[in-house]
């Protein structure tokens, strides 16, 4: 549950990391990335968007029966700190309703569009019952258009890994190639170095929701 605190890696041991990817579903690229993550058995996060799940609820499916996990991203991807408490509350529940018809339960994560956060936000998440997941990666940049070049996105998440963290990355809106690409080369570089990949749920259990800010 949210401790009035961004997420961005948790404590553990293990040599294991969380891969989230914001903005989905989306038909080729979402696609794109399972392929990746089912080659080295790995499972990741996506943060969906209620409207494009209404779009693709089918792709939505296929996530989820691949064993990934699928957190909240809100449902039409607004600045929550814009909005009166009553709307973005309406926002984080229509998104969680939409996540609990296609995965049959209620969702544990939570990230705010543009890490838009302050005190009713985070209200909000613990009323909720969520963890508000940040990232380690944030100057990766992927989000971008036109993206920043795959060797930049990679050298830029290559300086921040470590055991517990937690990479954001977009497989939802404009152009994701050069995202994908820099997943691919990653995730192999890390199966060989001998990282496993797993989900925000995951991850927080393996930390037993200790969390290191």
């Amino acid at each position: 549950m949210s401790n009035g605190s961004l997420v961005h890696r948790v404590p553990t041991r293990e040599k294991v990391v969380a891969f989230t990817f914001d903005d989905g579903p989306h038909p080729v690229f979402t696609r794109q990335v399972l392929d990746i993550f089912r080659k080295v058995n790995g499972k990741a996060t996506f943060f969906m968007i209620g409207q494009e799940m209404d779009a693709f609820e089918e792709l939505a499916k296929e996530v989820h029966a691949a064993g990934h996990e699928i957190g909240n991203h809100t449902y039409s991807h607004p600045d929550l700190t814009l909005l009166t408490q009553g709307e973005a509350r309406g926002e984080i529940k229509q998104a969680s309703e939409r996540i609990r018809r296609v995965t049959g339960r209620h969702p544990s994560s939570f990230r705010p569009p543009y890490f838009a956060v302050n005190e009713d936000v985070f209200s909000l998440a613990a009323e909720f019952g969520y963890d508000v997941i940040g990232c380690v990666n944030g100057e990766a940049k992927d989000w971008e258009q036109p993206q920043p070049g795959v060797e930049y996105i990679l050298e830029q998440t290559k300086a921040t890994v470590d055991n517990g963290s937690i990479f954001l990355f977009h497989d939802g809106y404009g152009d994701r190639t050069q995202t994908v690409e820099a997943v691919r080369v990653l995730v192999a570089e890390l199966a060989d170095q001998g990282y496993r990949f797993v989900t925000i749920r995951e991850l927080m259990e393996l930390a037993g929701n200790s969390l290191l800010n």
